[in-house]
């Protein structure tokens, strides 16, 4: 189980231990989702429709968006930025995982507060996620602007989702963590945070471009926003509320496969850490 548990048999996870094994999980899931994250973020960034019966912009279908891209760039146009991306994932992941495990066992200790319960992992996986976000905004941007441009030349609630699910997969008479469970819930919480959270991404991704314009003027329209309230009303104008879900396909996709296989990855190497520090 992700977060402090004081009836786990095994001695609590340190900072260090934590961090290793995020950073290792966010490494391994970067390299498998790059190309759905590289389609989302040029739907996320298109003006005009992504709509198959109405084809006004450069990509207007998840497959077809992924031929465009193979055939005018190249397969490795669906790795663009992974050096920032990876760096973004490793960092992401060890201060995410590092801070939940740590405000987990807080509360445990500081408070009447049972550390397993679905309130206390929302409050502390948002926590976690803030501080995750402040650490790695640089490498997001770079990211974002990297996975934007043609040839020539990242809020989540998933701990609560989380352990919610894993709790009613998992069989009440056997003390398993399988990995299986694991990639499950995770999967579930993914799709169920991004889809809540999916138009704060994606104006984020709006505003991270912002001075950027010249390198996207051959895929359409481009905007300059002048801060949060201009985009948000900028987009409910011009493109209405399906604006706010632009790539919202493949998103669910990736969040499905990034945070399936992150906390998948992550028990995969917290127990590898356990084995080893027990032999």
């Amino acid at each position: 189980m992700v977060g402090y548990d004081p009836a786990s048999p095994a001695a609590a996870l340190t900072t260090e231990e934590a961090a290793l094994a995020g950073s290792a999980a966010g490494m391994v899931t970067r390299a498998i989702i790059s190309p759905l994250d590289v389609i989302k973020i040029r739907f996320q960034l298109q003006i005009e429709k992504v709509s198959w019966r109405n084809r006004q912009g450069k990509y207007w279908g998840l497959w077809q968006a992924t031929r465009c891209i193979m055939t005018e760039e190249g397969l490795p146009a669906f790795w663009k930025g992974h050096i920032p991306a990876q760096l973004l994932s490793v960092c992401y992941g060890a201060v995410q995982f590092a801070s939940f495990e740590a405000l987990t066992e807080l509360v445990h200790k500081k408070t009447p507060y049972n550390s397993q319960t679905p309130g206390v992992h929302f409050i502390c996986g948002g926590l976690a996620a803030c501080s995750a976000t402040v650490a790695c905004q640089p490498l997001d941007t770079l990211r974002t602007r990297f996975a934007a441009q043609g040839e020539p030349k990242i809020y989540r609630l998933q701990f609560f989702f989380y352990n919610i699910l894993k709790k009613l997969l998992e069989p009440k008479d056997t003390k398993s963590k399988g990995g299986l469970h694991s990639l499950i819930s995770g999967s579930c919480a993914g799709v169920i945070s991004k889809t809540i959270t999916y138009p704060f991404d994606l104006i984020k991704k709006r505003l991270q471009v912002g001075g950027f314009e010249e390198a996207r003027m051959k895929f359409g329209q481009v905007r300059t926003y002048h801060g949060f309230v201009d985009c948000v009303v900028r987009i409910g104008r011009e493109e209405g509320l399906r604006g706010f879900f632009k790539g919202l396909s493949p998103s669910l996709l990736k969040a499905a496969l990034s945070t399936g296989f992150t906390f998948f990855w992550y028990e995969f190497f917290i127990n590898a850490i356990v084995s080893l520090k027990s032999s």
